[in-house]
């Protein structure tokens, strides 16, 4: 059983971050007190690039991983490797190319410097974070390249949105099954029981969680037919507008329902004050004999999450992204890491902390 033993390090810890995104390593290092001395980031997006030097200026932009042999490093000084490499070959919403695909090929990359540094250096501690509808045969082989299985959160435990990822690392991880293969060795979150309805600025929702968010979230739309037929195949979330909703009163703790599109209305004996059953959510209810009257609400106004609830259904607090456009907010987050697991796991990290 792998389990790293208590390091202290008074400059801090030296940090290569590949695909870095948002820099949401450096984030969860910092909320849980372990320090930082250097920190490396490969990233091409320029917005990404851009926030990333907002919070973090002191961080080493060093461009393309294609060419990570050119870069400046005492590789041997790393002490922590993390890695999202790119889903899109892999992920359900993409063409499934598989690991080999031109972008989720990148993972390579992250195996050839991993091997590099661990030359140099057998301490080394990585991450790696890839989508959860990857397809077990390229997870399988992911996983024998890195000498370790995934374990795999849905951020829905600790956010108010479904996102299924696979989380590798070799910080704990135990011998399983016939063969003693490692797998990662780290517990599931506790639930925090955030939903939906706890993030949304205003407006109502009829789910419990948001769907997962996107890159494609950053493609924003106002047309209400389209946003409504992605919301039907769970490509996006929306949120229904606070004028237009429509409560009906029942006998319950509550004294309403909140009727949405698609919803059935029973309006059978409408001066009732015993009435259960009004609302059917997604469904009419079953047709009685008494032929009772059945309505369905259409044409709602909806609306797109917009920046704060994005940086919600991550984690992160509702300024973090406030020097970016809507848009670019959400390509990042909907390309990002959920601030929340990461900072779970990262309490494993051997690092003393300040």
């Amino acid at each position: 059983m792998e389990d790293h033993t208590a390091i202290e390090l008074t400059e801090g810890i030296n940090v290569l971050s590949l695909f870095n995104g948002m820099s949401t390593g450096h984030t969860a290092l910092d909320n849980l007190g372990i320090k930082v001395n250097k920190y490396y980031s490969s990233e091409l997006k320029p917005y990404a690039i851009e926030l990333t030097q907002h919070h973090y200026p002191e961080t080493i932009q060093l461009g393309d991983v294609n060419n990570w042999r050119e870069w400046d490093i005492d590789w041997k000084s790393i002490d922590l490797l993390l890695s999202g490499s790119p889903c899109k070959d892999l992920s359900i919403a993409g063409k499934r190319k598989g690991i080999n695909g031109s972008n989720s090929g990148l993972f390579w990359k992250f195996i050839e410097i991993y091997e590099h540094i661990k030359a140099l250096n057998l301490n080394i501690i990585f991450l790696q974070e890839n989508v959860g509808s990857a397809p077990k045969e390229d997870v399988g082989i992911m996983s024998r390249a890195m000498g370790v299985y995934p374990v795999r959160f849905n951020s829905s435990l600790v956010t108010a949105q479904l996102r299924d990822r696979y989380y590798w690392t070799n910080l704990k991880t135990k011998p399983f099954g016939m063969f003693g293969d490692l797998v990662t060795d780290i517990r599931e979150p506790k639930d925090r029981k955030i939903k939906l309805i706890d993030v949304i600025t205003d407006g109502w929702t009829d789910k419990e969680k948001a769907n997962c968010i996107l890159e494609s979230e950053s493609r924003m739309t106002t047309s209400q037919e389209s946003l409504k037929k992605r919301y039907v195949k769970d490509f996006n979330t929306i949120v229904y507008l606070a004028e237009d909703e429509v409560r009906v009163k029942t006998n319950t703790v509550k004294g309403y329902d909140v009727l949405t599109e698609e919803d059935c209305l029973n309006l059978s004996f409408p001066s009732s004050t015993t009435r259960r059953g009004r609302v059917t959510k997604g469904k009419a209810p079953c047709l009685l004999q008494g032929n009772e009257p059945l309505y369905v609400l259409k044409d709602k106004q909806v609306r797109m999450l917009n920046k704060i609830e994005l940086c919600r259904l991550q984690g992160f607090p509702d300024n973090h992204c406030d020097i970016l456009s809507r848009n670019k907010a959400a390509s990042l987050l909907g390309d990002g890491w959920t601030l929340p697991i990461i900072e779970h796991i990262f309490q494993y990290l051997p690092f003393k902390k300040q």
